[in-house]
């Protein structure tokens, strides 16, 4: 039994927060909530759960690899799904994955793509979540 009700927000690191605040709002669809005079942070809305873009001194991700299964994922509506897919392609990013997987625990088609550190990021049409929970 957990007494976790949600995620109240996560941070993903970032190299430049201008360039990344850009991509998460004009590309990825998040909505800008407040980034601080320092600049050191922003804090963006996806659907009702925040993120933090981090400014941090290194490299993020120094060398490009397949994620190994890290990533964020994005829950994208049925009916804005391809519209979100071609803002990727009409924007030059770059389709690293593609697939429609059912059966699993978090099913539906997703397309898997790089923000400007390289960070995997997925944009899926949740079609089911099996979440473990025994409702009887």
């Amino acid at each position: 039994m957990s007494d976790i009700k949600g995620i109240a927000h996560f941070s993903i690191p970032v190299s430049d927060i201008d360039k990344s605040l850009a991509f998460y709002t004009q590309i990825v669809g998040c909505k800008h909530l407040a980034t601080p005079p320092k600049r050191h942070l922003s804090f963006i809305d996806a659907g009702g759960v925040c993120l933090i873009l981090v400014k941090q001194a290194h490299a993020i991700n120094p060398v490009l690899q397949e994620s190994e299964g890290v990533h964020h994922s994005f829950v994208i509506a049925s009916d804005r799904f391809d519209a979100a897919v071609e803002r990727l392609r009409q924007n030059n990013i770059e389709i690293i994955g593609e697939e429609d997987r059912q059966g699993g625990v978090v099913n539906g088609p997703r397309i898997y793509f790089r923000d400007p550190d390289g960070t995997v990021l997925e944009f899926i049409n949740l079609t089911s979540y099996v979440n473990g929970h025994d409702d009887h």
